[in-house]
């Protein structure tokens, strides 16, 4: 026979597991693990979002939302997924045993209710694989198919590309938590918005395929800003860059745009002062699009043949001849207003450029040569190849650099 407490613990556990069976719902699954653990409880979803509540006031509700020293939070987690977190204030000290119970119980009920949800995003996300990579050709078919999912493409659809690199240590979780922020944004101006990590990528990437609501884009446009200042105010110690594409129609026009916002993210990351990028602001990067698409093998070529090997330099000995490259170019080849921008002296520059010589085998001074190097820059941003930007102080301007060991 055993203690009043724990007849009392078993019926409690009874009462939750009622509440599952009879599919009661969170609130009242919730409602008995507050009776069960004798404490006030708030169950929130991955998102964010409040899904049940089980306190004794209104001013109890909002209190367990703030972080109290009262306050324990708890990661409800199923065959090592986050799906939830309950906060909870003990107005006792349940027995760890219980706690366990009620948390897996709670966890399991959660993934449960989210099942149809997830089998949802993951067959929106798949439509989405499909219509960038070109493989729904039909346009009845493909409008059809968005209809079952809840994506209307009546009137088309913009692509965003997102990328964030955060600045400082961070949270293990920032990929996913970045996944949820841009999901809310986009939704919030076109409901049926789907977002998914990007295949092949660090997962520091996403991509968001946008419906619009209206002819003219505007849509991809607003959710372009939301998207962005949602993410730069959720994780601000993080660098962004989003590159949209134009607002497509048929299959063969979106399977462009995917690669549009590619191109104008990779082209806004090396931008030091803008976030967002649109496809119609990438200008003569546009005409390397279609390489892109095509034949990505030959730019990488093009790229190897100029511009990697100062790439690689600057990276072993920290000096900065692609940015002094960039800045000649900038400055309509005036090595005055090159020397004028990089706060250094005319002649530093001018030994930058010999070594450029010797490293690529192009002279910046010779026309055939700017041209090669200036288009080989453009293969680097179009590829999303980052420079390291070292402090450049060579020989020549009154410092030297001993080679990193690699």
């Amino acid at each position: 026979m055993g203690t009043p407490a724990d007849l009392a613990g078993l019926e409690a556990l009874e009462a939750i597991t009622q509440a599952v069976e009879s599919g009661a719902g969170l609130p009242e699954v919730v409602r008995a693990a507050s009776r069960a653990l004798d404490a006030s409880l708030v169950l929130i979803d991955r998102t964010s979002a409040v899904l049940a509540v089980a306190a004794r006031s209104q001013a109890d509700e909002r209190s367990l939302m703030r972080d109290g020293p009262d306050v324990q939070e708890i990661e409800l987690r199923v065959a090592e997924e986050v799906v939830g977190r309950l906060r909870m204030r003990a107005r006792g000290e349940p027995s760890p045993a219980m706690l366990r119970l009620v948390i897996t119980l709670v966890a399991s009920e959660v993934e449960r209710v989210r099942a149809p949800e997830r089998a949802s995003e993951e067959a929106a996300r798949e439509f989405m694989r499909a219509v960038l990579a070109g493989e729904l050709a039909d346009p009845a078919g493909l409008r059809a198919r968005g209809r079952e999912l809840g994506v209307d493409l009546t009137h088309g659809a913009t692509v965003l590309v997102a990328r964030g690199h955060p600045h400082a240590s961070t949270s293990a979780d920032w990929r996913e938590r970045m996944l949820l922020v841009a999901e809310r944004a986009a939704r919030s101006v076109s409901p049926g918005a789907i977002v998914a990590p990007a295949p092949a990528r660090d997962g520091g990437e996403i991509v968001l395929l946008i419906p619009e609501l209206e002819e003219g884009g505007e849509t991809g446009r607003r959710a372009a800003t939301i998207v962005a200042r949602e993410l730069e105010s959720s994780l601000p110690t993080f660098r962004f860059a989003l590159g949209r594409s134009r607002a497509a129609q048929g299959p063969a026009d979106l399977h462009r745009a995917g690669y549009e916002a590619l191109l104008a993210a990779n082209v806004v990351e090396g931008d030091d002062e803008h976030t967002i990028l649109s496809s119609e602001e990438t200008g003569a990067y546009r005409l390397l699009l279609s390489v892109m698409m095509e034949d990505v093998s030959e730019l990488q070529r093009f790229y190897a043949e100029t511009v990697e090997p100062l790439v690689a330099y600057d990276d072993q000995y920290e000096t900065d001849f692609v940015g002094t490259l960039e800045a000649f170019l900038d400055c309509d080849a005036n090595v005055n207003a090159t020397a004028a921008r990089l706060f250094t002296h005319r002649h530093t520059v001018k030994y930058r450029f010999d070594r450029v010589r010797e490293l690529t085998g192009l002279d910046v001074r010779m026309s055939d040569g700017r041209e090669k190097l200036s288009l080989g820059l453009k293969a680097m941003r179009v590829l999303g190849i980052a420079h390291p930007r070292g402090p450049a102080t060579e020989p020549g301007a009154e410092a030297g650099r001993v080679p990193r060991d690699r």
